[in-house]
């Protein structure tokens, strides 16, 4: 508290409240730092200011950073001025500046240093407050054996596990369960979606393998040797990288046909065509591949106008070696080994019959015949590919091998639930690990019943256990069960949170996301919500993490605002929220108020009110008073909302500071487009109303990368921002 309480007078040392606001000129009200993040939409991005990172980040190693001893911030100086470091800084660095320097030895090193001056940042500025991070479950039949010695974990789940299990059942089956939807599409669950379902990524991830770079169970990337041969990193004269991989010559599909070079890249080179877009009736991703956009992406076969149908990023070097060149912002990103992941994909089911993957010595093309067209001036293959990717009968996923540890054999629309066999011909995983389990179920279930379920033989796996009464019940069945059930556990990577939308309301001001911290008691809530079974976190991160590790090493300290209502009191007075509506000293009842200048504030807070208008920003004198009211929406039915009516809207302690909560119940899908001020989903009414939202958030993936996701640029708010944040600090102004 004494570190938040410094740095905010830091920021308002030179400013002052004299008195009502009658008697005050716009000049004297306490100048938030968010204040000049408001005005940016009066300004044009690259001309009257850009971002401290595309001024001079790219320049920036870490040792170029100095750090508050008192604060942990990180600073540099620029043009003789010592600037402070904000999100959107650290989070390009974090993954595109991680050349060794100073005392930081390696790239790992250098990754955790920004990364934790990243984390201390967030912590102060609290995009959203952690209420609890739980301990999960996984309550297993004994007669699947293995699990003790090979468990679960947050980046290994029960599909990537049972790799290393065996059973004991009589048909020799494991019967896995999630509540997720299957729809039956395995081949590439994203096909035509923007976010495929938890179940069919699961499925997808058994049946395709054979993969060149793999995720580790630590949650890292290793190169699989189990598949490569070698392998070679070049960064070429034009700063451009490549990667040219040999694969071994042993490798089969699940026919038993032999896997070579053009299966690695053949699903590469179609979906990065118009005839793919076509299929899946939108875009493929592929913009770090040299050649796609302004070339290969335009050809349209034979006769076309525009681009040229080689690849030039993509090389077919001999039978077992290929190449993939990225371009030159990528050569240095942290992450650049997955750039040369690739997995082995059947080339004759992407391509179709007679088409030929060739390469003359500019980059790989597809012979014409992959760019046929129908009466229609349809594409044929497009077709194709989309019946390969839909269609969930026996004979279509019959109709071409599989490469992974499993292959599909049937799929039943009427109760969700596939049946996969094992490849007899799976040569093993990065460990070299083969499959011994026959046959996998993987089903649709009811968290209501699964229980039940499970007791009568219908699951073999309930992963992902969590809530007190929820982990009690499993534990007190496997417990006297004598033996018939076993389990285990692991720490949840993510939590459960209440978000902002950062840029709206009063939630925009970190004093007042601070001050809702600091009102409620997160440890009390983690204990109430999870039954015991969980705690709670202070910034984005997973305590088990190698990163986490490394910046605790490094000696990171994080605020875990203890709860004090006086404390909150302190923050947000300190922040100018000292005003009642007629803009006369509070004193201590009702509702606080902020005064923002007039040439400061937008439309959008202008109009802001309480959900039942009973509060909203008022003008007095030619400077707007807005109300400590936060419109919060929460997801019902939802335990985790029902206990934010306690633990948040009638909190006393938020009463007690001179805020008021309003609480609108809904789905999830209407809750997004409030939280986008967009209609997604067809909800949203074009007027924003909500700055807070619960949910939950999560950090499986291997890849720790927020790069883009704190921008200030409005070329890519909209689209890729992750809490709605400016961070001041992230402002560089031009004139």
């Amino acid at each position: 508290m004494k570190k938040l309480m410094a740095l905010l007078m830091t920021v308002v040392m030179a400013f002052s409240v004299v008195g009502a606001l009658a008697d005050v000129d716009a000049a004297n009200i306490v100048a938030s730092p968010e204040f000049d993040v408001m005005t940016l939409g009066n300004f044009k991005y690259g001309e009257d200011y850009t971002s401290l990172y595309d001024k001079v980040g790219k320049d920036i190693t870490i040792a170029d950073v100095h750090e508050d001893e008192e604060t942990g911030f990180g600073y540099i100086t620029v043009d003789g001025e010592e600037k402070l470091l904000g999100l959107d800084f650290l989070t390009m660095a974090m993954v595109y500046n991680t050349t060794p320097a100073g005392d930081y030895a390696t790239e790992e090193d250098v990754y955790a240093a920004w990364w934790r001056l990243y984390i201390t940042r967030w912590n102060y500025l609290l995009p959203e407050v952690p209420l609890h991070s739980n301990e999960y479950y996984d309550l297993y039949n004994a007669q699947i054996k293995g699990v003790q010695e090979y468990p679960t974990n947050p980046f290994w789940n029960p599909t990537r596990a049972l790799v290393d299990w065996s059973s004991e059942k009589e048909d020799d089956s494991i019967i896995l369960g999630s509540s997720t939807e299957l729809s039956g599409q395995f081949r590439v669950p994203s096909f035509g979606k923007s976010s495929p379902g938890a179940s069919d990524n699961d499925i997808g991830y058994l049946t395709t393998g054979l993969e060149t770079v793999s995720v580790t169970k630590e949650g890292g990337y290793t190169w699989n040797d189990t598949v490569v041969e070698s392998h070679e990193e070049t960064i070429n004269e034009d700063g451009t990288l490549t990667f040219t991989i040999k694969i071994k010559d042993d490798l089969k599909f699940s026919d038993g046909s032999a896997v070579t070079a053009k299966d690695y890249i053949a699903f590469s080179l179609a979906s990065l065509t118009p005839v793919y877009t076509e299929a899946a009736s939108r875009e493929t991703s592929g913009r770090t591949t040299v050649g796609w956009k302004d070339a290969y992406q335009l050809y349209t076969g034979p006769g076309s106008e525009a681009g040229v149908k080689e690849l030039s990023g993509i090389r077919l070097l001999d039978e077992y070696t290929f190449s993939v060149t990225v371009t030159a912002e990528y050569a240095n990103y942290f992450y650049k080994i997955t750039f040369g992941g690739f997995d082995a994909n059947y080339a004759a089911a992407w391509l179709g019959e007679g088409v030929e993957i060739k390469d003359d010595g500019n980059g790989c093309y597809l012979s014409d015949e992959f760019y046929a067209k129908d009466e229609e001036g349809k594409y044929i293959q497009a077709a194709n590919i989309r019946k390969l990717c839909t269609d969930t009968s026996a004979e279509n996923y019959a109709s071409f091998p599989w490469s992974g540890e499993y292959v599909v054999e049937s799929f039943d629309n009427t109760d969700s639930t596939a049946t996969l066999k094992k490849n007899e011909y799976f040569k093993g995983n990065y460990e070299g690990a083969t499959p011994k389990i026959g046959t996998i179920i993987y089903k649709k279930t009811v968290d209501s019943t699964q229980i039940e379920d499970f007791k009568a033989g219908g699951l073999d796996v309930i992963a992902a256990i969590t809530g007190g009464a929820a982990t009690d019940n499993a534990l007190k069945l496997a417990d006297e069960s004598d033996g018939k059930y076993v389990y285990t556990h692991y720490s949840r990577a993510g939590y459960g949170k209440l978000g902002f939308r950062a840029d709206y309301g009063p939630a925009q001001f970190a004093s007042v996301r601070q001050a809702i911290a600091l009102c409620m008691d997160r440890a009390q809530f983690a204990k109430d919500f999870t039954g015991g079974y969980g705690g709670v976190v202070d910034g984005p991160y997973y305590t088990g993490s190698w990163m986490y590790k490394a910046a605790v090493d490094q000696g990171m300290l994080l605020d875990s605002y203890a709860t004090s209502a006086d404390s909150a009191i302190e923050v947000l007075e300190a922040d100018g929220w000292v005003y009642n509506a007629d803009g006369t000293d509070y004193t201590g009842e009702g509702v606080r108020y902020k005064a923002i200048p007039a040439d400061k504030i937008n439309e959008n807070d202008k109009n802001y009110k309480s959900v039942d208008g009973a509060y909203k920003t008022e003008e007095v004198n030619g400077v707007y008073l807005m109300p400590l009211v936060i419109n919060w929406f929460g997801t019902t039915p939802n335990e985790f909302t029902d206990l934010l009516q306690t633990g948040f809207r009638e909190n006393d302690n938020v009463k007690k500071v001179g805020m008021v909560v309003y609480n609108t119940l809904g789905d999830f899908a209407p809750m997004l487009d409030e939280l986008y001020q967009q209609a997604a989903y067809g909800f949203y009414s074009g007027s924003p109303m909500y700055c807070a939202f619960n949910f939950a958030t999560g950090f499986n993936s291997a890849a720790y990368d927020y790069a883009f996701n704190m921008t200030i640029d409005p070329a890519m708010y909209d689209d890729y921002s992750q809490y709605y944040i400016k961070d001041y600090a992230d402002v560089c102004w031009l004139k």
